[in-house]
């Protein structure tokens, strides 16, 4: 079992910034790949960006150029860090990690929320 703890939301003005800390412990070998998804009232949970264990990065057209997916393997820490941010970033943010044998848990989630 994983636990994963995420932190770093809150509330923030259009164009501002904020960094999310998605802390893992217990199994954390096999993990081949983290990610952060959003979920805003009423809509469907979304992948935001995606990190392999080799570096590898991905991300939603949405996010691209404003948000930077990163992991410290000393830490068992993933980054999100959030630049330029508009109101419609605002969601509750969760943290995944996925293994090799296909199965992948999840954070509790944080509220980020950007608004003036």
């Amino acid at each position: 079992q994983v636990q994963l703890v995420e932190s770093g939301g809150g509330l923030v003005q259009p164009g501002g910034s904020l960094r999310l800390s998605c802390a893992a412990s217990g199994r954390i070998f096999s993990i081949i790949a983290m990610g952060w998804y959003r979920q805003a009232p009423g809509k469907q949970r979304e992948s935001v960006a995606r990190i392999t264990s080799r570096g590898s990065t991905n991300y939603a057209d949405s996010v691209k150029g404003r948000f930077t997916i990163s992991r410290d393997n000393t830490k068992n820490t993933m980054y999100l860090q959030m630049n330029s941010l508009k109101p419609e970033d605002t969601a509750v943010y969760y943290c995944n990690v996925y293994y090799s044998d296909s199965s992948n848990y999840w954070g509790r989630g944080t509220q980020v929320t950007v608004s003036s």
